[in-house]
């Protein structure tokens, strides 16, 4: 005796909502200002240039005084002006530091990295 059914199926009624799409109503983020965009920036660098300095106290690596005076000269120069250089063909206007400025800073926290690696004990090996 096969299956069979007594009603048959009746399709329901198609999912319909009478409010239509709606436009997004909820919390919405407003978009910085180029004056907010700039002061995010300068934070940031002024941040990255603490930081830079302060792995190299706590990995004990000895910055050259060159490193050290340059660290806290663009440091000064990003907190009083809003950048550390003013010559348009060195970097971007916008930008807080030179290509330069950027590049050395980049190889100060790189020379942090590598000594402070080298310093660091081999792990014991496991037998």
């Amino acid at each position: 005796m096969g299956l069979r059914q007594k009603t048959p199926l009746k399709a329901k009624s198609s999912l319909k909502s009478n409010t239509g799409l709606k436009s997004q109503t909820g919390l919405q983020a407003k978009l910085p200002s180029p004056a907010d965009q700039k002061k995010a920036l300068q934070k940031a660098t002024v941040r990255l240039l603490d930081k830079a300095k302060r792995e190299a106290a706590e990995q004990g690596v000895d910055l050259s005084e060159w490193e050290a005076d340059f660290i806290d000269s663009v440091k000064g120069r990003v907190e009083t002006y809003g950048r550390a250089f003013a010559d348009p063909d060195k970097g971007a206007m916008e930008g807080t530091l030179s290509l330069m400025q950027g590049l050395k800073l980049k190889e100060i926290r790189k020379k942090v990295k590598t000594k402070a690696a080298k310093n660091q004990p081999a792990p014991p090996d496991e037998e």
